[in-house]
């Protein structure tokens, strides 16, 4: 009876283990074997008008490692495609802005520079200089702590303004002096003439920079929350800064200059009455000082804000952003705003032609207005888009 059971469980047993050593070997195929798949995105992040066309730069994975690649690329006024470079270095990256400079175009970003990095997912800060055909004239990196990023610059007579951020990684403790917000000037071949850091070593971070006469204007956020507008002499010198509190965790991401005053684009988060978390689109105005003036929200009661804001006709303002709708599945929408530079709305618009659609970037060209972003589609891919609006903010095209 006892070695009629016995060998009924060395049956099992032996059938238990073949069953296991099978499992393995799949598991095996899957992970070293079996083609991996991708889904693919090409977004676009910023866009800069040149002569003959447009300059965009953002990021993406069409490479055989499917590593998220840096990547600029130009188009005529039709809006073919010139050219198309990725920046191959490291292993993941992505540009977020770009200049137009007399023998060349400008684009910063970030990127992990080696495997530890890449493991870590920690990146330096890159600016990258290419000539008129895309060759790369030269490419800078920059880190004072752990992550760090270039987000925005601006091309000034003798060289670049580019901010962004340096800090330490998330759970780190550090007593370090340097870090946070940066401000930084380049010479013409990408050699850094003076840098000023500011804020929290954490969080802080500039993302939008403009020299308008003697004076550096710069936004961002310190802090979680809190919104930075900073003024900078031509050295660096810090001459102002005026806290914000409180917006979203991006800060103020845009500003302009109009005639009495700079304009700053982002998102206001506040507690209502009712207890409820409330985000709404913001623009806030300040005076060549920095001194809080006025602000205007926009509340269509979802999740909004202004991405990018840039000055039009007749010194109004033009902004675009997203609104993520939260009674549908937190889809996102475009939205495209025109205002006075007083802040008073002209018209606003909504657009959501796919599952998601963002906006990133607006510029004006011949009488219409050309926003740039990119849609994610049903299969979960991502792909770059041009919109062309009206001045009456009217839809004209899309490619």
């Amino acid at each position: 009876m006892y070695k009629r059971i016995l060998r009924i469980l060395k049956i099992i047993f032996g059938f238990c283990l073949v069953l296991l050593i099978v499992e393995l070997l799949y598991l095996t195929y899957v992970s070293f074997f079996k083609e991996k798949k991708s889904v693919y995105f090409d977004s676009i992040n910023a866009m800069e008008n040149y002569s003959n066309g447009y300059v965009v730069v953002g990021s993406n994975n069409n490479n055989d490692s499917h590593y998220e690649k840096a990547k600029i690329a130009k188009y005529n006024m039709k809006r073919e495609k010139s050219f198309e470079f990725l920046y191959n270095k490291g292993y993941n990256g992505v540009f977020f802005d770009v200049a137009v400079d007399e023998d060349g175009y400008v684009a910063v970003g970030s990127y992990e520079a080696d495997q530890n990095s890449h493991n870590k997912k920690l990146r330096e800060a890159i600016i990258v200089k290419y000539d008129k055909d895309g060759k790369v004239l030269f490419d800078k990196s920059f880190k004072a702590l752990d992550d760090s990023k270039f987000v925005s610059v601006c091309v000034v007579d003798d060289g670049y303004l580019v901010v962004g951020q340096s800090v330490y990684e998330n759970m780190t403790l550090g007593f370090s002096k340097k870090g946070g917000a940066y401000l930084i000037k380049f010479d013409k071949v990408g050699n850094i003439v003076w840098k000023s850091d500011f804020g929290d070593n954490k969080s802080a971070i500039y993302n939008d920079v403009i020299q308008v006469n003697d004076y550096i204007y710069v936004v961002g956020k310190n802090s979680s929350r809190v919104g930075l507008v900073n003024k900078y002499d031509l050295k660096g010198n810090l001459v102002k800064s005026s806290e914000y509190k409180y917006t979203d965790n991006l800060g103020f991401t845009s500003l302009v200059a109009v005639d009495d005053g700079v304009v700053v684009a982002g998102a206001k988060k506040y507690v209502d009455d009712k207890n409820n978390s409330i985000v709404d689109a913001l623009l806030v105005k300040y005076d060549f000082d920095c001194n809080y003036l006025k602000e205007v929200r926009y509340d269509n009661s979802n999740i909004e804000r202004f991405n990018r804001i840039i000055k039009v006709d007749d010194n109004n303002i033009l902004a675009v952003g997203n609104e993520v709708n939260v009674s549908n599945g937190n889809l996102y929408n475009g939205i495209i705003g025109k205002y006075k530079s007083d802040l008073t709305i002209i018209k606003i618009e909504n657009y959501g032609e796919q599952r998601n659609d963002y906006f990133t970037d607006v510029k004006l060209v011949n009488d219409n207005y050309l926003v740039v972003g990119y849609s994610a589609y049903d299969d979960g891919s991502y792909l770059g888009k041009f919109i062309v609006y009206s001045k009456a903010l009217k839809v004209l095209e899309v490619q």
